[in-house]
């Protein structure tokens, strides 16, 4: 590095001697001497830059944009969920009061809250949401779209403006490309169930399909498949879900905790299709990205689809 410096200065040298009355050369002899001195200047830091230069660079691949693009499904499934109980507070109060005492209701969503961590400011700002002047109560309403690839959908909604929620579906469906469906052209292909989810982490097969059968359960799905160069990611939530009746529920619910079998609190019931069909890549693909923009919507709580 020192015998390039003191080999540039002899030509920076050289070239001002020669053409001193060039004043366009001297502005590139005064630019080449401003490159001498930065040289003199990183001659000390060379090593230092080295050892810098040796770490190797950090690159998002396909693994990483699949782990944060399950964690944003995590997030807006948890949004969507805080999202429904703050709004089935509202309805409650609307409905029976604001006293918990009184209101069984309020009291049975408000310890579902606890239990499921709702974040405590969430639950007070509904709480004094519900006696604002003017706030509506919210109704339960239920949507239905043709999907692609023959697939049927159902849109539960929770809203307070009914125009403005059925506007927003409207428009979220004609820019995917799908189409509004008439009441009851899709429900009939699906069937309303309690469901029981368990995290795949926290039971085995066997072992829930042995409480299901003493339960008296209908049935257990196991999680959804993920590729094999995920499979050893632990940020994955996978569950199994057993499938029960109403009458069911509870006796489902006080098997798991003699078998000590953690579950997640009610969710209330699911819509589960009666033939699931299969479709290919392209509409499977358009589906979901249909489904991933409807539930950005705060007015849609649960979309289900008979799409394998």
């Amino acid at each position: 590095m020192a015998a390039f410096a003191r080999a540039f200065g002899a030509l920076i040298q050289r070239s001002t001697l020669s053409s001193l009355k060039n004043p366009s050369l001297i502005r590139r002899i005064e630019f080449l001497e401003l490159g001498l001195q930065c040289v003199r200047v990183g001659v000390s830091d060379v090593q230092q830059v080295r050892q810098f230069r040796a770490f190797q660079p950090v690159f998002m691949g396909r693994r990483s944009c699949k782990i944060a693009g399950r964690k944003d499904a995590q997030n807006l499934k948890k949004m969507k969920r805080n999202s429904k109980i703050g709004k089935e507070i509202v309805a409650a109060i609307k409905k029976g009061g604001p006293s918990p005492s009184s209101n069984t209701v309020l009291a049975a969503i408000l310890d579902k809250a606890r239990a499921l961590d709702v974040p405590k400011e969430i639950i007070e700002r509904n709480i004094k949401k519900a006696s604002e002047k003017g706030q509506d109560t919210f109704i339960e309403k239920v949507y239905e779209v043709y999907g692609f690839g023959g697939v049927g959908m159902v849109v539960e909604v929770l809203t307070d403006k009914i125009t403005r929620s059925v506007a927003e579906i409207r428009n979220v469906v004609k820019d995917c490309g799908a189409k509004l469906a008439d009441p009851g052209s899709n429900m009939f292909k699906f069937r309303r169930v309690r469901v029981v989810n368990i995290k795949s982490g926290d039971a085995d097969k066997d072992q829930l399909l042995s409480v299901a059968l003493d339960a008296g359960a209908e049935d257990v799905i196991e999680p959804t498949n993920i590729d094999d160069d995920d499979d050893d990611d632990g940020n994955e939530e996978r569950y199994y879900k057993i499938i029960t009746s109403s009458e069911g529920y509870e006796d489902v619910l006080s098997k798991l905790r003699e078998e000590g079998i953690p579950f997640e609190q009610d969710n209330g019931y699911e819509l589960l299709p009666l033939n699931p069909i299969e479709v290919d890549d392209e509409a499977m693909d358009l589906n979901k990205e249909l489904i991933s923009k409807l539930l950005e919507l705060d007015d849609v709580d649960a979309v289900y689809s008979d799409q394998k």
